[in-house]
């Protein structure tokens, strides 16, 4: 197997499998304001992409007076409740080239800042077997934006992080991905992800399949080999 093979794609869930971002917003205003507090969509916006402990003690600098694991508790059963009665509002794209990995033989894995009982309803929810290994909030040993997300997954599935491609929407998601020597593709949703350092940026997964994401692969790691050729000079 060459460096430049691709051996599985790792899928961030909160705005890039999912677009539940409005569903956490809306949460956490509600939280908020319930101890006396103001809770703007800028300020919400800072969140995005953030592990759920880190989120919980800004919302306790905000006024709320409960602990970590009960704030992300909290809000994590009214974004399920929202799934539930809402349904799930996939992004356009996600499940149809997730289906064209699967039937390409690329593995796959889920990593993302929610619970695991939250990021297995949504899996649950799909109509194929979409991940391999799924690590969630309370699996990480430390979150995004630090390597540790990513890194985990590619143990688990046992593959070395420079033969696999991260989809992710966040700065943050970015940052943690790009830190662990994936390839990066950033599909931006409600926040901008300049500078965060995604190697390509697609507005959509709409239409994409397996073979963009091998080729898009294939093109990095000949770009990067290339840089390292050039210092090795």
């Amino acid at each position: 197997m060459t460096a430049s093979t691709l051996t599985a794609v790792l899928w961030d869930m909160d705005g890039t499998l999912v677009d539940t971002e409005p569903y956490w917003m809306a949460a956490e205003t509600v939280l908020v304001e319930r101890f006396g507090g103001t809770w703007s969509h800028e300020q919400a916006l800072r969140l995005v992409g953030l592990g759920l402990e880190d989120s919980a003690r800004i919302f306790q600098d905000a006024g709320v007076r409960m602990g970590i694991q009960d704030i992300v508790d909290h809000l994590t059963d009214d974004v399920m409740v929202q799934l539930a009665t809402k349904g799930v509002p996939f992004r356009p794209g996600a499940q149809e080239l997730l289906a064209s990995l699967r039937e390409a033989g690329v593995r796959t894995a889920l990593v993302t800042m929610s619970l695991r009982r939250m990021a297995q309803t949504v899996v649950d929810l799909m109509d194929f077997h979409a991940f391999d290994v799924m690590i969630a909030g309370d699996d990480s040993t430390r979150p995004k934006p630090f390597p540790d997300p990513y890194l985990q997954a590619c143990a688990a599935l046992g593959v070395s992080p420079g033969d696999t491609v991260a989809i992710e929407d966040s700065p943050n998601g970015l940052r943690s991905a790009v830190a662990s020597g994936a390839a990066v593709i950033g599909v931006p949703l409600m926040v901008s992800i300049a500078g965060a350092g995604a190697h390509a940026v697609w507005p959509t997964l709409e239409g994409r399949t397996a073979a963009d994401v091998a080729e898009f692969h294939s093109a990095h790691a000949e770009s990067t080999a290339e840089r390292s050729r050039g210092t090795a000079r």
